[in-house]
């Protein structure tokens, strides 16, 4: 198969623990583009935690995408034109916060190039913070300090209790907004019909791309569904299982090189 494109995740995936490109898999990126292969970087990030990376691939030059927030917003890089975006409807905000607040937990947003959570001290409210490079605030009257429109709300806590409560809001929020797992501390709260491959359905049919011509790499429970769309569907050696058991090849770890491996034997050839 002569792939086209290759969508990466970043956390987990594109960059290692240290949340950096290393020269092996930027060297093996870089050549895959001047192949005239397309890079699709697709996060759970907002855009602004995105920007660093895709600057550093230069993948305006190569007529790469972004997609943000799981998909609900996406990019043309080189012109940073928005060619989709969904926004989160205000009336389900508040069901958000009080759930979190209700069950122990802390929620976030995002506000231009910063984060707004209702506690700055929390250590998962700090990792965020640390993945996008962005400052975080605190937003002590939540509700009524957030500026809409916002593109999803996050909510953070320890992994145990945190899907308890993602099986009460899917169910209490059925039909309305998509609500997820990136990772086991992070709940994505998103618009009603965002994952990472339904935009991908919608990108790459406006590129002609097939969808057998794409290969999409990841990690965590919101890269099954692209992981699964994907001609050629990767997982991290990092993987959660459920990622793990849905891929058509497993990597090596993120901070294994795992994607230059891939660019290697399935765009390179070598």
């Amino acid at each position: 198969m002569q792939y086209k494109a290759i969508v990466l995740d970043l956390d987990g995936t594109l960059t290692n623990d240290k949340k950096e490109i290393t020269a092996r898999t930027k060297t093996a990126l870089m050549k895959a583009q001047e192949l005239g292969i397309r890079i699709i970087l697709a996060s759970g990030r907002p855009t602004y935690g995105i920007e660093e990376l895709a600057e550093e691939l230069e993948i305006g030059r190569y007529g790469g995408y972004v997609l943000a927030f799981n998909g609900g917003k996406v990019l043309e890089w080189a012109t940073k034109q928005v060619v989709f975006e969904k926004t989160l409807e205000e009336e389900y905000v508040p069901i958000l916060y009080n759930a979190a607040m209700e069950h122990g937990f802390q929620i976030l947003t995002y506000q231009g190039k910063g984060i707004a959570a209702s506690d700055i001290k929390n250590k998962y409210v700090l990792h965020e913070a640390f993945i996008n490079k962005m400052p975080v605030f605190w937003y002590e009257d939540f509700l009524n300090q957030i500026q809409y429109p916002i593109n999803k709300c996050l909510i953070v806590g320890d992994p145990n209790p945190l899907h308890d409560l993602e099986e009460i809001l899917v169910k209490q929020l059925e039909n309305k907004m998509n609500i997820y797992r990136s990772a086991a501390f992070f709940l994505e709260c998103v618009p009603l019909g965002i994952d990472k491959a339904a935009s991908l359905d919608r990108l790459i049919h406006t590129l002609g791309i097939k969808q057998e011509e794409l290969i999409a790499c990841g990690d965590g429970y919101n890269d099954l569904s692209m992981i699964e769309y994907a001609g050629l569907g990767v997982a991290m050696a990092n993987a959660a299982r459920e990622v793990l058991d849905a891929a058509n090849y497993v990597t090596y770890s993120n901070n294994e090189d795992g994607i230059a491996h891939i660019v290697d034997k399935f765009i390179l050839r070598k």
